[in-house]
């Protein structure tokens, strides 16, 4: 067991904690939360032994490990992917020397009945022992599916670790800490260099993880399939909860109203013991009783309230101007940076208000063609933009890519036109940007912050073609609500690059796959290519009946056939009475969205509504249910023309 006891840590005159203590058994799954600040990152610091904190102490079993990744790490390796994940093994490998070591003295040893001879059995026992538990019987096996695990191929063991981007280096990274199998396993955003496909086996991985693990991450799905255990940190201190992520929600919301009411009730009694005091301080009749309420206050242990974040981002997307039905077209599509085939042959069309996800591995090309698509990449063959198509770009370094020299309020007003620029303090302060934040230099901004500006950047100009490239990657879970549902409401044509599978789901009605220098398609939400991806690669059955020699299909006539064309009309009507029920649902629906739409477009307005009537889930539940009656309408109207 890891304990944490009695501690405290400040920057700057501001504690980032005060006395917090708490224990980390061996199976624990903790999910730390807490607002951007809070902590989280330190904290992890701290187990990892990376910083000292001000006063307490983190203990640990004897022999333990504790295995640590950061957010962002810089690996000089000058050797190749494989070899650099054999790098965990080191210390299994020295174990390895000293079991040969303790097996060549036991061969040269007679004294049998010896105290030092059981002695050494002992110890090669144990080493023994420990030797196999951390898998060193199979140290390039376990490597190889750690690698695939993650994402790599086979072919990329061979290759240099110099070659891989930033966000691969991080994976080996991750690889190696997994592969040591240490007793405490500690992750900061560990899903951010990852695509579905590797979290979802990340995922599994830690199910099936037999030490401790403690978490930071912005994925609410992730940390719902991983955790067993939340702890918050709020106003330096912290709140233990026995549960995964969902239901630490309610859990808190519900723990806010009773901590309100408890706050709100003492407030009362202190306003009506300060009264009587005021009112009867110099009577004398009543100065026993004056003296026993002053003690009362003077004894009385003030009930905070935490300060939970309820400030977030709000804004909507301008209305988008109408664009052509074919919103753009790819025909022959190629691109290659030198010897290196990243697109090839792409053929597909995006249709007006089409709401489409680009997954797949990271290096596939998902932002190549989306760069493509807007027109900041060249490339060969035919990408044509349909009729009217005016772009909105959010890229994956968009925040980078800010005039560090300008103010906020400069980034904003030099690109804003027209009546728009009487709107620019409106639009910054829906992204959190109001006072004295106007004047910061874009330089001194966090990364979070730079990039609720360059989204406030899209706001500007209407457009009618959205193409985002990770745009949640630096947002808090309650902002990628508000951004998900701005996006909901957009009339336009979404192109999404996302590996975040929760803000997806119920987004993106279209995916399509980039993959092997291709673009596959797949119809429906990321849950159902997800579903279809698991069974990809296996053997497909597909038996067609074919007529036995001799025998053929011969029209029937008089009574029989009669009967079949009865028989016949009977099912057609009943399609055709489907097919009226599904499309008067379907209305019913479209009109309680469009209900929910309009008072969730106000949350705060709206507050106490979205709660009482559990708003959010109905609204997806609603969401869900149209898109299962939209395909049942849609199979209908395939049976009734196949039947007509």
């Amino acid at each position: 067991m890891f304990s944490v006891s009695g501690l405290s840590i400040h920057f700057t005159g501001e504690y980032i904690f005060r006395d917090i203590s708490f224990n980390i058994s061996d199976r624990d799954r903790v999910g730390l939360v807490g607002r951007n600040g809070a902590g989280k990152s330190t904290l992890l610091k701290i187990l990892a032994k990376e910083m000292t904190p001000e006063s307490g102490q983190v203990s640990s079993p004897d022999g333990s490990t504790v295995g640590y990744l950061p957010q962002e790490l810089k690996s000089n390796s000058d050797t190749t992917v494989f070899k650099e994940a054999l790098k965990a093994f080191e210390n299994l490998k020295k174990l390895q020397q000293q079991i040969d070591n303790y097996t060549e003295q036991i061969a040269e040893r007679t004294d049998y009945e010896s105290a030092d001879y059981l002695k050494l059995i002992e110890r090669l026992n144990e080493a023994n022992d420990h030797f196999q538990l951390k898998g060193g019987h199979n140290m390039e096996g376990d490597t190889e599916k750690v690698l695939l695990g993650l994402g790599f191929e086979k072919s990329d063991f061979g290759r240099p670790v110099a070659e891989f981007s930033g966000g691969w280096q991080m994976r080996i990274e991750l690889a190696k800490i997994l592969l040591q199998k240490p007793d405490l396993l500690l992750l900061d955003e560990p899903t951010n260099h990852l695509d579905i496909v590797s979290i979802q086996w990340l995922e599994q991985f830690l199910k099936n993880y037999q030490g401790a693990i403690v978490l930071v991450s912005h994925d609410r799905l992730f940390l719902d399939n991983v955790t067993n255990r939340t702890i918050e940190i709020s106003m330096a201190r912290i709140y233990d909860y026995k549960t995964s992520y969902s239901d630490y929600v309610k859990q808190r919301a519900e723990r806010q109203e009773t901590q309100q009411a408890a706050y709100e009730n003492q407030q009362k009694e202190i306003a009506e013991t300060e009264r009587f005091i005021e009112r009867f301080r110099y009577k004398a009749t009543k100065a026993k009783q004056v003296q026993s309420r002053v003690k009362k206050l003077e004894k009385m242990d003030q009930i905070e309230v935490d300060a939970f974040e309820n400030v977030k981002i709000h804004f909507s997307f301008p209305p988008a101007p109408r664009s052509g039905k074919v919103v753009f077209e790819a025909s022959r599509l190629s691109k290659a940076f030198g010897d290196n085939q990243v697109l090839s042959n792409l053929e597909f069309i995006i249709e007006r208000q089409d709401n489409v996800a680009f997954v797949g591995r990271n290096g596939e090309g998902k932002t190549t063609l989306s760069r493509i698509i807007t027109g900041h990449l060249d490339y060969e063959g035919e990408a044509k933009p349909g009729h009217n198509v005016s772009i909105g770009y959010y890229a994956q370094n968009q925040a980078d890519m800010l005039d560090h020299s300008k103010t906020v309020f400069e980034t904003i007003d030099d690109e804003a036109v027209g009546e728009i620029r009487k709107k620019v303090k409106n639009i910054l302060g829906g992204f959190l940007f109001s006072g004295e934040d106007l004047d910061k230099k874009v330089a001194v901004l966090s990364g979070g912050e730079k990039a609720r500006l360059a989204l406030a950047k899209l706001l500007l100009t209407p457009v009618n073609l959205l193409v985002l490239d990770e745009p949640t990657n630096h947002l808090d879970m309650r902002s990628k609500d508000i951004l998900k549902h701005a996006l909901l409401r957009f009339d336009g044509t979404l192109i999404l690059v996302s590996h975040d599978r929760d803000f997806l789901h119920g987004l993106a009605t279209k995916i399509y796959e980039v993959r092997n220098h291709s673009v596959k398609p797949f119809i429906g939400d990321i849950y159902d290519y997800l579903e279809k991806r698991k069974i990809e690669g296996l053997d497909e059955l597909n038996i067609q009946e074919k007529a036995l020699p001799g025998k053929e299909n011969k029209p029937k006539a008089g009574k029989e056939a009669y009967l079949q064309r009865k028989e016949q009309e009977k099912a057609l009507r009943k399609i055709k009475k489907q097919v009226e029920q599904a499309e008067a649902r379907i209305e019913q629906l479209e009109q309680d969205i469009e209900s929910a739409d309009a008072i969730l477009a106000e949350p705060e307005k709206n507050a106490e509504k979205i709660t009482s009537e559990n708003l959010y889930e109905k609204y997806e539940a609603l969401n869900q249910e149209l898109e299962k009656v939209m395909e049942e309408w849609e199979q209908l109207n395939e049976e009734l023309n196949a039947s007509a």
